[in-house]
């Protein structure tokens, strides 16, 4: 495939799969099993595609683990998590999380019962799934074929889009624009670290104490813990 049409081909994937997870969290809204499956297919089969026909994504090398860069990564991820834990208690008193539980039970049917399932699939494999999408196959790629100042504007900039509708109800408009912020910066921070070490594990790692945060929270909202 020629370079253009790669690049072209290559936004076309990233723009339209997180557009297509957009009105899936937004207007589609089915159960978290059926909506994880519909993102396997757009973040995990598409980008196996392009790399079939057009070649040139280096998978191989994003799951060549090193130990170049992992204390670092633990010791981020877990400043992540303690910032993440952090900033609820010190926020909780002030603004108003109930929202985050109804629309998770209404929009994705996710509730107290099935809290235990749904928050080891995010922190683990779905974190790893998006680690894959948007810095093994977007950032990566994008730095190849394009230039790294671009890879890493549009793949953190993607990285944040893609939460803009799941996460559109669940808080106040300036907290939601603050998390959207958060999620661009983390986006390049994640960039960073997988450009130093080569693959995507170092990102991966943080991404998952990020999640484990977050899910931590969660089992206080649905009143598990």
């Amino acid at each position: 495939m020629r370079s253009r049409r790669k690049i072209v081909s290559l936004l076309t994937i990233i723009v339209l799969s997180c557009l297509a997870m957009s009105l899936v969290d937004a207007v589609i809204r089915p159960d978290y099993a059926v909506k994880s499956a519909i993102k396997i297919i757009l973040f995990l089969t598409l980008p196996i595609g392009y790399a079939l026909i057009a070649g040139g994504v280096p998978f191989r090398r994003l799951f060549t683990f090193e130990k170049k860069g992992l204390l670092m990564s633990l010791l981020l991820g877990f400043g992540v998590f303690t910032l993440i834990l952090g900033g609820y208690f010190l926020l909780s008193p002030l603004l108003n999380f109930t929202n985050v539980t109804g629309a998770l039970q209404d929009n994705m049917g996710v509730n107290a019962g099935n809290f235990v399932f749904v928050a080891l699939y995010i922190s683990i494999a779905n974190s790893l799934l998006e680690e894959f999408f948007f810095r093994g196959f977007a950032f990566f790629t994008l730095k190849e074929q394009v230039g790294r100042r671009f890879a890493y504007l549009f793949s953190a900039g993607a990285f944040a889009v893609y939460h803009i509708a799941m996460m559109s109800s669940w808080f106040s408009v300036g907290l939601f624009l603050l998390l959207i912020a958060g999620l661009v910066v983390a986006g390049l921070l994640f960039n960073w670290l997988n450009e130093r070490s080569g693959n995507i594990y170092a990102s991966w790692m943080v991404h998952m104490f990020a999640n484990l945060a977050i899910n931590t929270i969660g089992f206080m909202l649905f009143g598990i813990i």
